[in-house]
């Protein structure tokens, strides 16, 4: 295995180093990079999901999809059709919000970027009009607009009968 990794790392090496030996090849100049990155908390990226909970008990669907940035996925819950555009999101949220949801974060994994944030883990969502609960797998992407932190992607899967 060690012989193996050598020979594999020798031919990478030499082939980068034949790259570096070779005549330049003419690239038009790129722009300064000043890309500044938005500091964020784990605490922070936990009060965006409060945010989003908080917009359902508004019942507005209008004010949920406020949260996703304009180019952002959702992959719901309690539907198999992937939303990508506002009025997809809206849809889905027409429905979901009906039964009064309230979620709650059982489980919580954050990573921050430069200007990005993840946030994976466990939710329930309690259902106040009709008393059920939902437990369901979460990711939640971030990123700063300029402005604000927005969803890029939520994907929410319901979890197995056999776990909970």
């Amino acid at each position: 295995m060690k012989t193996m990794f050598r020979a594999t790392f020798g031919v990478a090496a030499f082939v980068l180093l034949a790259a570096c030996n070779s005549t330049p090849t003419k690239v038009s100049p790129a722009a300064p990079h000043s890309e500044e990155c938005r500091p964020i908390t784990e605490r922070e990226v936990a009060e965006l999901f409060k945010r989003w909970n908080q917009s359902l008990q508004t019942g507005n669907p209008h004010l949920v999809v406020a949260n996703y940035a304009e180019r952002s996925i959702l992959l719901p819950t309690l539907s198999d059709k992937p939303r990508v555009t506002a009025a997809e999101k809206e849809e889905y949220f027409e429905h979901f919000l009906e039964n009064q949801p309230v979620g709650k974060i059982d489980f919580s994994f954050i990573e921050i970027g430069c200007n990005s944030a993840f946030d994976a883990g466990l939710y329930t969502f309690y259902f106040r009009k009709t008393g059920a609960s939902v437990a369901a797998r979460y990711t939640y992407t971030y990123a700063w607009d300029g402005k604000q932190w927005l969803i890029t992607s939520h994907h929410s899967s319901l979890l197995p009968e056999s776990k909970r």
